[in-house]
């Protein structure tokens, strides 16, 4: 399903390797390494291609983010601001943020990536890094817009965002952090969703040495084809307005979707362990009189087969998967992100458009009617696939530099298909074989659970560094230092659904993720919302 042909250019060469590996050990040699610098004094720092813009001393307490002055950040600890622009070109402006605690640093260094078009500092994932002891960065990746206008007619800027910018954000982090602590970090970790996902892959392909664990959610690895699924499902439903599915009827689908298929994984509680073996036909919600919010069209029908099935092109093959049944509605399910609400389209019409309009056709006034499925996919993957696609499955330098890589994606994902992150986990199995490729990889799907959080199944499990992790059995960040300090493999983390947003809350359903390809089955008493109740096996697919 992986189309890498237009790809081999970028991979073709070790020295993609050996040269930011240099520039790292330059990078050290030109901080002292000897004695730590004051935070005010990093100001003077000089790195190459950038230029520190503040070094500030933080005092324990909130952290108020100028654009969102409504919402501080409460009981962080000390510690030191570093702000600053680097520009490896000169169509570049890549800002960065590193956050060191004043006192008690872990020794580690954490990677923040962002989701969607970037552009701004993930402040929250910065704010609970260093609450957690971690020496923290995050860049904007080279924009500050969170639309893709900025990609209008800069190449450069598409390479920043798609790759560069994090990779430069890091060997400057590190740097700024040895310089500050007089040592180097003794692990470095990165872990972000979506977007981020895609982050995480980029750098594990592209430049393995930057850090010992990568956590990639979600992962938008499949960039081009991604998008040419978004404009697929939005000619599907909207070249016709008579096969427009409304938001009110998504409640219908998703009841019959459960009906068909809940109590086949052995519980019925609202969630498929597995939407891939639900055989659900939308046929059975055909309207027998009046259309109503209960029944479907003939064309809506159709429309909705189309998105589950996803884009094929002329001989037959898949070009990205479709998305699953069994989750279609939430606050962060299809009306958000396929259907839209009302008069506002869904977010994929937004990727989409963005996309094509900005970064394939430079033209703004881009319409997504005009989109051809296999010129338009084939365009995209040439145009802009070696800065963006994120599916090289040759991951033998990460393997042999000793990182470790975990992925998860969420069953009842609206944003991404779940799919496609179990084609990247077997294209790596296929090249490396599952031995070698289970020795360092690991993937792990969540029932019910919509993109990077929320849904109605167990969607709490640490895969984002915040301060109230507890133990590697219940938090994936734990899990992934665990296996990289220590060697210990991971094999099911416990999950936890929450009642509402506090994170502290104590969990109403508890349910073990098991590592792809198995799944967690009911071991047939006790209460199902308890994880001890249940046991990770492989089945058939």
């Amino acid at each position: 399903m992986i189309n890498r042909a237009s790809q081999s250019r970028c991979f073709s060469s070790s020295s993609i390797f050996a040269a930011p590996a240099l520039l790292f050990i330059s990078l050290l040699l030109i901080s002292p390494s000897a004695s730590a610098q004051t935070c005010e004094k990093l100001a003077d720092l000089k790195l190459p291609n950038t230029t520190i813009t503040s070094a500030e001393s933080v005092a324990a307490g909130a952290f108020t983010q100028r654009s969102v002055p409504s919402a501080p950040f409460k009981e962080l600890p000390a510690f030191c601001r570093v702000t600053g622009v680097i520009k490896p070109t000169a169509d570049s402006d890549i800002k960065f943020e590193v956050w060191m605690p004043a006192s008690g640093w872990n020794g580690k260094f954490q990677g923040i990536g962002n989701g969607g078009f970037a552009g701004s500092i993930t402040y929250a994932g910065l704010a609970g890094a260093v609450s957690r002891g971690y020496a923290t960065a995050s860049t904007d990746t080279g924009h500050a817009t969170t639309d893709a206008s900025w990609a209008l007619g800069h190449p450069e800027k598409i390479v920043d965002y798609g790759y560069r910018a994090v990779h430069e954000m890091t060997e400057k982090a590190k740097a700024i952090v040895n310089a500050f602590y007089g040592a180097a970090p003794k692990h470095s970790y990165f872990s972000s969703c979506s977007n981020g996902g895609r982050q995480a892959l980029m750098e594990a392909q592209r430049y393995p040495n930057d850090y010992d664990g990568l956590i990639a959610g979600a992962p938008a690895n499949q960039f081009t084809r991604v998008l040419s699924g978004f404009a697929f499902n939005l000619q599907a439903m909207l070249n016709d307005p008579a096969s427009f599915i409304p938001a009110a009827k998504l409640k219908a689908i998703e009841s019959a979707a459960l009906a068909a298929c809940d109590s086949k994984d052995g519980v019925a509680d609202g969630v498929l362990d597995d939407p891939t073996k639900c055989h659900f036909d939308p046929s059975v919600l055909l309207c027998k009189g009046a259309e109503s919010d209960a029944c479907l069209t003939e064309k809506q029908i159709t429309a909705l087969k189309k998105i589950y099935s996803g884009p094929k092109n002329a001989k037959g093959e898949q070009i990205i998967p479709g998305f699953m049944p069994g989750g279609e509605t939430g606050g962060g399910g299809w009306a958000s992100w396929i259907t839209g609400m009302g008069s506002n389209r869904g977010l994929q019409f937004f990727f989409a458009t963005q996309v094509f309009a900005n970064m394939v056709y430079n033209n703004p006034a881009w319409d997504f009617k005009s989109f051809d499925l296999e010129k338009d996919t084939r365009l995209a993957n040439e145009k802009v696939g070696p800065q963006l696609n994120a599916t090289d499955p040759n991951l033998k330098a990460f393997k042999a530099r000793g990182g470790k890589l975990i992925l998860y994606h969420g069953w009842s994902d609206a944003a991404l298909p779940p799919v496609n992150t179990i084609n990247y986990f077997e294209s790596v199995v296929s090249k490396l074989g599952r031995r070698d490729a289970e020795a360092f990889v690991r993937l792990y799907m969540v029932p019910g659970m919509q993109h990077c959080g929320g849904g109605p199944g167990p969607n709490s499990f640490g895969a984002a560094v915040t301060s109230t992790q507890s133990d590697p059995e219940h938090d994936m960040t734990m899990a992934l230092e665990r296996w990289v300090e220590q060697g210990v493999t991971p094999a099911y983390i416990v999950a936890a659904k929450r009642q509402g947003a506090d994170p502290k809350a104590a969990p109403v359903r508890t349910r073990p993720l098991c590592p792809y390809p198995q799944v967690a089955r009911y071991k047939g008493s006790g209460s199902t919302d308890d994880a001890a109740n249940f046991v990770c096996m492989t089945e058939k697919r």
